[in-house]
């Protein structure tokens, strides 16, 4: 797999060059914002560093989102939870925090990866599990699993790639009520995320985007279901990012 890293610290990208390539991934690295606009088109899966010398790095990933869905796993010093949320917010698929362990870094590249599938969201990817065949509908919201959309009262919605998939993993079962813990493993592939805001993040943003704050339910103290979207975010109506499905 060809990885792109987008690091301007040599000493650390050298680290992660060598690990990544000790486990047979071929590596381009960059240390300039431009440079992986250029470049990120190459790659199968991109880790990014926040403190870019040309371009704040949250700046960097909004844009590598527009262009670019590939696996994408932030490595930062930075470690605010405001941090953190903006990250995922803006399509990270993970959030490392500097220092890390390398091996626990190579893990969650393999998790990340084996998780988001297929390039360029796939139709029936792995996180869309089971029916494929018409939309699911609830209430004025229409998910079509097999092409990785959704549409509120007949306009199309643009969720980033982890939001779709955590949304049509409800959708796929919506009588049932999904732990916490399923959602984690199914979607992270890792069931002890439990601690962390990730899910509820995307979770948020599912609602904000729709303006359906209702389509999913919270089951206190166990996990989500696909609900009826009667309520609206204050603002009513969708909200277009215009992005298309991404992390």
């Amino acid at each position: 797999m060809h990885a792109l890293l987008v690091e301007d610290d040599d000493r650390m990208a050298q680290a992660l060059g060598t690990a990544l390539a000790q486990r047979g991934h071929t590596v381009r690295r960059v240390g300039r914002a431009l440079d992986a606009l250029r470049h990120v088109h190459e790659a199968d899966f991109v880790l990014l560093d926040m403190g870019l010398p040309d371009l704040d790095g949250l700046e960097l990933l909004r844009r590598l989102r527009t262009v670019c869905d590939a696996p994408l796993i932030v490595v930062t010093a930075r470690c605010e939870e405001r941090d953190i949320v903006q990250g995922l917010r803006a399509g990270a698929d993970d959030y490392v925090v500097k220092p890390f362990r390398m091996a626990e870094l190579m893990a969650r590249i393999d998790t990340v990866r084996r998780r988001t599938g297929t390039p360029s969201g796939r139709p029936g990817s792995d996180a869309a599990p089971a029916r494929l065949g018409g939309p699911v509908r609830a209430g004025d919201v229409e998910v079509h699993l097999a092409g990785r959309t959704v549409t509120v009262a007949g306009t199309e919605v643009r969720l980033t790639r982890r939001e779709f998939d955590v949304l049509a993993f409800l959708a796929a079962r919506p009588e049932e009520v999904h732990s916490r813990e399923a959602i984690l493993d199914r979607i992270w592939g890792d069931a002890f995320l439990a601690a962390s805001r990730s899910l509820d993040v995307h979770v948020a943003g599912i609602r904000s985007k729709t303006g359906r704050s209702g389509l999913v339910r919270t089951v206190r103290g166990f996990g989500y279901q696909l609900g009826p979207p009667t309520a609206r975010c204050e603002r009513g109506g969708p909200r277009d990012t215009g992005r298309g499905p991404q992390s």
